[in-house]
């Protein structure tokens, strides 16, 4: 009896089990967080939350939350500009191995949120008035990025990203580099 066991356990263990990879309505919660300034990178920061739902061939909607934090000189003092973003699109494919260990996406996004500057105060602290205002932002995002397996729930995520917002007082093209990690469900 006992050979029967080992044989059945030792068939069990020899069998290579292959799962998929960016199945049709397969799940993901991706985070990501990064840099929006080289410069001053401390100072210059955004995180992300997306839920992700698989399409065919290894595409992905995109929809989520994100949140930014850049800091603008003004003489000695820095004035923080804060936004919450919200955005939803597509991301393609474009080149991936055999076992989708590695892949590269391009993807496109709507974006609409709010941005606050210098914390709702319009007075800065030389008694100089801020002209810029809180107000309704809205555009559009790109992003691409290199997306590595580390298992067939976690992934490991490297991303460039520009968003190009309307409704701003401040610069409209706003570019980000970041790390992420998605989880598959």
């Amino acid at each position: 009896m006992k050979k029967y066991i080992m044989f059945f356990l030792l068939m069990l263990v020899s069998i290579a089990g292959y799962s998929q990879r960016m199945i049709y309505r397969q799940k993901a919660v991706e985070v990501n967080a990064g840099i929006l300034d080289q410069n001053n990178i401390g100072d210059n920061y955004y995180f992300n939350v997306t839920l992700n739902s698989f399409g065919r061939y290894g595409n992905y909607w995109i929809v989520g939350a994100e949140y930014q934090r850049r800091n603008s000189d003004y003489k000695q003092w820095k004035i923080p500009v804060t936004n919450y973003l919200g955005e939803a699109g597509y991301s393609l494919r474009l080149v991936s191995d055999r076992r989708k260990f590695i892949t590269v996406n391009a993807g496109i996004t709507g974006v609409v949120g709010y941005e606050v500057v210098n914390n709702g105060d319009s007075i800065l602290m030389d008694g100089a008035v801020l002209h810029n205002r809180n107000q309704l932002v809205f555009g559009t995002g790109g992003r691409l990025s290199v997306e590595m397996y580390l298992s067939d729930r976690i992934v490991f995520m490297l991303q460039g990203r520009i968003k190009m917002l309307w409704g701003t007082d401040l610069e409209k093209f706003r570019p980000s580099s970041g790390i992420g990690v998605r989880f598959n469900f």
